[in-house]
């Protein structure tokens, strides 16, 4: 039978019904102690028990004190709210008021202004345009006309590289580079060593300290200029008679970030050397797609000037400067026939309606570089493996004005 117990004096009556009666006890000084312990117990849990309906009747008060002062918070941030919406509200108004007052003071000077800004914007374009026609100067006045014929001089079995001479000096050497991504430069005594490649006197081997990138390499006046591999714009300008790195520059401007040729994807950065001298043709920030025009100054290579120009990198292999004037070649799907199609002179004169259809003799594909050389006025092309000179025919182009 289960027995309730009610409260500390319950617990104590249950424990001394257990308890022998006291005449019957043996010991009658311990039942008397075992009483004195349970009244002591007895007193601590009534004292335990009025202490923990203290702090439940604290902690209801604690509670609703609580409920009040979040009733109170709200209300204080309601008001908050609004008031902080009317500052708004009349900041806004006064802004509103500020734009109408500073529009009616620059009302009275705005015809000035533009009238300043567009004698300054006037000035700097004459400027600009001095200076360019200072860099281009009238010394070198040819346009292309056509590309006559073609000599196949030599056939190397690598698809991509590039041959030249040296477009600045009268030596009659001529290097050549073979593929994409190499740092060995092959120098022939002259051309017929080139074409015979004979082993009486066989060529010059050059290591370099750097590889190359692409095929855009150029050699001018003793130096071979080319674009660093594993970097996006460095130009690497090496002496090859002392086999020594003389100098390198960063090009600016966005060059390197995408192939500029959509049938040579291995080319990022294309040097060339026309009568002007150094230029590269490189992709650019912000023109999507087109070509940028960059004239360099050889001995310390510095960046004279910069041009975006309309030429699309798309269906475009290869380009080469003549006489200041950019040409750029294109061809469907890398096949025949190769054509120029966009040129571009920055001084103005050369445009593509003076030019009669420019079509290369028919090669079976793309080329992976083509370069003009000024001192015998012809075009030196790597094509399929085949090492290629192109004759032109130029004649006179329009004064400028």
């Amino acid at each position: 039978m289960m027995v309730a117990l009610q409260g500390p004096c319950s617990l104590v009556l249950f424990l001394a019904a257990f308890l022998p009666p006291p005449q019957h006890a043996q010991d009658p000084a311990m039942v008397h102690y075992i009483y004195q312990r349970f009244q002591v117990l007895e007193q601590g849990l009534e004292k335990c028990t009025q202490t923990t309906r203290a702090y439940i009747q604290e902690f209801q008060e604690f509670s609703k004190n609580i409920s009040i002062m979040l009733g109170r918070c709200q209300t204080h941030t309601s008001e908050y709210k609004s008031a902080v919406d009317n500052l708004a509200l009349r900041v806004e108004r006064a802004q509103r008021e500020i734009d109408y007052l500073e529009y009616l003071r620059e009302a009275d000077i705005c015809i000035e202004s533009e009238e300043k800004t567009l004698a300054e914007k006037v000035l700097q374009e004459a400027e600009e345009e001095k200076k360019i026609r200072t860099l281009l100067n009238a010394s070198c006045d040819n346009m292309l006309m056509s590309i006559k014929s073609l000599k196949i001089v030599k056939k190397i079995m690598d698809p991509d590289g590039s041959w030249m001479k040296d477009a600045g000096g009268n030596s009659a050497k001529v290097y050549i580079l073979i593929g994409s991504r190499n740092n060995t430069v092959w120098e022939f005594a002259n051309l017929r060593a080139f074409m015979e490649d004979s082993t009486k006197s066989g060529p010059r081997k050059l290591i370099l300290p750097l590889s190359w990138q692409g095929t855009g390499q150029v050699v001018y006046k003793g130096f071979l200029f080319f674009h660093n591999q594993g970097t996006s714009n460095e130009i690497i300008k090496y002496n090859l008679q002392k086999k020594t790195v003389e100098d390198r520059m960063l090009l600016p401007g966005g060059a390197g970030r995408a192939p500029i040729y959509q049938h040579s994807l291995s080319t990022y950065i294309d040097l060339a050397v026309d009568e002007h001298g150094l230029w590269a043709i490189h992709s650019g920030p912000g023109i999507q797609g087109h070509l940028v025009l960059t004239k360099i100054e050889p001995d310390t290579l510095g960046v004279e000037h910069s041009w975006d120009t309309p030429c699309r990198n798309q269906d475009a292999e290869a380009s080469f400067l003549l006489c200041g004037v950019l040409y750029v070649v294109y061809s469907s799907g890398g096949q025949g026939p190769h054509r120029v199609t966009c040129v571009y002179d920055p001084l103005g004169t050369v445009r593509e309606e003076h030019l009669p259809n420019l079509f290369f003799p028919r090669r079976p594909r793309s080329h992976s570089m083509i370069h003009y050389n000024p001192r015998d006025k012809q075009l030196y092309a790597w094509n399929e493996g085949n090492q290629i000179i192109y004759k032109l025919q130029t004649k006179k182009r329009l004064p400028l004005k």
